[in-house]
């Protein structure tokens, strides 16, 4: 199956058959999607929200986390990656039911290894609310 197509396929769409429970859960639109390259949108849920009525860091983190996965999926490639690690910076506050935009590129695709980040916007990118760096390495594990 070519998994970009797929994703492509979703433009306007939410992403419901989506390999991840988590990422069907958090119920992201995609907005585009090109190989190394997604944005996805969603709408911050009460649920999503810490004690003082903003987006939780968890939250953010775990966003970041599952765009940069499904951002592996667009590359084609037959085996699974896994996160070793991710550094985010939190510069702004999202509030429940405001739209959020999360974009993804690749900054280093290696053999083994992949280097990639994703910027957390409001909806009209003006406002910069988090950006994730992460590694990510490659399984043996095939889909």
């Amino acid at each position: 199956m070519d998994r970009l197509a797929h994703l492509q396929s979703l433009t306007g769409k939410e992403f419901k058959d989506s390999p991840s429970p988590f990422m069907r859960w958090l119920k992201p639109i995609v907005l585009s999607a090109e190989k190394g390259h997604l944005e996805f949108q969603y709408t911050i849920r009460p649920e999503w929200l810490n004690p003082i009525g903003n987006l939780h860091g968890g939250v953010t983190a775990a966003i970041i986390d599952d765009v940069l996965g499904a951002t592996m999926f667009s590359l084609n490639e037959p085996t699974f990656y896994t996160t070793i690690n991710n550094v985010i910076d939190y510069f702004s506050i999202g509030k429940e039911g405001e739209n959020i935009i999360a974009e993804t590129h690749i900054t280093k695709l290696g053999k083994q290894f992949i280097n990639a980040t994703c910027e957390i916007w409001n909806a009209d990118k003006t406002r910069l609310i988090a950006k994730g760096t992460s590694n990510l390495f490659k399984t043996q594990i095939t889909r």
